[in-house]
């Protein structure tokens, strides 16, 4: 479970730290519902850019930002629904969208989740330890942002082979930025390096999103509700909701599911991963492209026991599905196959990952044959503007996108889009997938042989940890009370 035990002498420190900054931290409500936001925090919000570095931004880590780089106030949760014509079955793709997040991604909301329960508690003294983020991208940089609203040092850790965009940001906005060997699937690089700043000596806490409970926490709580909201929206009477369809990366997003399955108890939760590191798969490893969704292991936030498929995303075909949507042969490709010319536009709302999310959907509704009345939701988690240069790589590469590869790569990874590379599982196959973090968790990172079987076995494990919302806004909203205190 979250720990919410208090530790005073430290917590009185974060009160003054925050007092010193003028920062008040909201609220999972909050978070979930910004009509619960105070007026004076909306119109402070009127003067302060998306990505500035402003502690009122906390008020922004929500899904419903106005879509504004400046100014913007709250409206509807940003969601894109994509059409049968570009994805091939009828069923109802929509995926919310990270872009009008803070750092231009959803994950600085999970770096949020993990941060509060320890700043809130006093088990995170951000005038005097160093917050660690490890991560394969948008986790360290919503956790460097976060630590830079706080005035506290951060600590980036991410594989070398990340995109360009995102070292170049870090520098700007992290205490440090650590390389380690390796691409997307060198997660266990990652917690090696973890290991060997705990052995250090410094005084610092790490935020490990694979096993921090508070990113699951997060999104159960805020994407979950904001999916729900969004189907409130566009479900007509004959409509059904269907499932979700993730890639998995550190499991927080898919945490979602499980909060959209108590409201519609048939729905399905499907977990994916590239098809060159079919970890959940075939018990696979390999390195791959799909920025984000680090592999080789299976998180500890991953409630796999509620998990119904899983199924492997080739990474050629979210590489050149990019190139589609971006480039202007592709543009103009899919403008001629009849495509709203004001979808194109926001086509780029989509980054690497979103592509592979928005294919792990199309594999969904082809996998269970769904209709015009089903619908199927995922989530576009960052933008393109994070992956220019790799759109650059590959212009190098292979030189410009023609009309030919633009309608061959449509054909092929869009409207082509099998079932191959999918197991619907079963109660052993869910357990072997669960199996799998023994060796990861247990064996490597300290964690206890009875929590991974109270993982399996206790019904009020999952269960309890979105119960922690409650307590932790209070523990939220006596924080607050305090640094306003004179």
């Amino acid at each position: 479970m979250i720990d919410l035990s208090i530790n005073p002498e430290a917590l009185a420190k974060a009160v003054t730290r925050a007092r010193e900054r003028n920062i008040v931290i909201p609220t999972f409500k909050q978070m979930a519902d910004p009509s619960a936001i105070p007026a004076e925090v909306r119109a402070k919000l009127g003067g302060v850019g998306l990505w500035d570095v402003d502690p009122i931004n906390l008020f922004r880590i929500n899904w419903h930002n106005e879509p504004k780089e400046t100014g913007g106030g709250y409206g509807g949760v940003n969601f894109l629904e994509l059409p049968s014509s570009l994805t091939g079955t009828p069923a109802r793709v929509i995926g919310v969208v990270g872009k009008w997040f803070p750092t231009g991604a959803h994950k600085v909301g999970a770096a949020f989740g993990c941060l509060a329960p320890r700043l809130v508690t006093g088990q995170f003294d951000p005038s005097s330890q160093k917050a660690v983020w490890p991560s394969t991208g948008n986790y360290c940089r919503g956790g460097a942002y976060d630590s830079a609203l706080l005035g506290c040092e951060s600590i980036a850790i991410l594989p070398e082979g990340m995109s360009q965009e995102r070292f170049d940001w870090l520098e700007t906005m992290a205490g440090e930025v650590i390389k380690t060997p390796g691409s997307e699937s060198n997660v266990k690089e990652i917690f090696d390096k973890c290991w060997e700043l705990r052995n250090s000596g410094q005084d610092l806490v790490i935020f490990n999103q694979f096993d921090e409970l508070g990113n699951y926490l997060w999104h159960h709580e805020i994407t979950g509700r904001a999916m729900a909201e969004v189907l409130e929206h566009v479900m007509g009477p004959s409509d059904r909701y269907r499932g979700l369809a993730v890639t998995t990366g550190s499991a927080g997003t898919i945490a979602s599911g499980d909060y959209l399955k108590k409201l519609f108890p048939t729905s399905k939760i499907a977990a994916s991963e590239a098809l060159q590191c079919p970890t959940l798969l075939q018990n696979g490893f390999g390195a791959h492209r799909i920025e984000g969704i680090g592999d080789k292991h299976v998180p500890w936030i991953h409630n796999v026991k509620n998990t119904d498929l899983v199924m492997a995303i080739d990474d050629n075909a979210s590489m050149a599905i990019s190139r589609l949507f971006n480039e202007p042969a592709g543009k103009r490709y899919l403008a001629d196959q009849g495509i709203d010319e004001s979808l194109i536009a926001q086509l780029d709302l989509l980054g690497i990952s979103g592509v592979a999310n928005m294919l792990s959907a199309i594999k969904l509704a082809k996998w269970y044959e769904l209709d015009e009345h089903d619908i199927v939701l995922t989530v576009f988690t960052d933008s393109m503007a994070l992956y220019a240069s790799r759109l650059r790589e590959m212009n190098e590469e292979l030189g410009p996108l023609s009309t030919q590869q633009a309608a061959v790569t449509h054909e092929r990874h869009l409207l082509g889009t099998s079932t191959d590379h999918m197991d619907e599982l079963d109660y052993p196959s869910r357990r072997r997938v669960h199996n799998l973090k023994y060796f990861t968790w247990v064996e490597q990172q300290g964690k206890t042989f009875d929590e991974i079987q109270a993982q399996w076995y206790d019904e009020d494990y999952w269960n309890g940890v979105p119960a922690c919302a409650e307590q932790l806004d209070g523990l939220i909203e006596e924080f607050n009370a305090r640094v306003a205190a004179q």
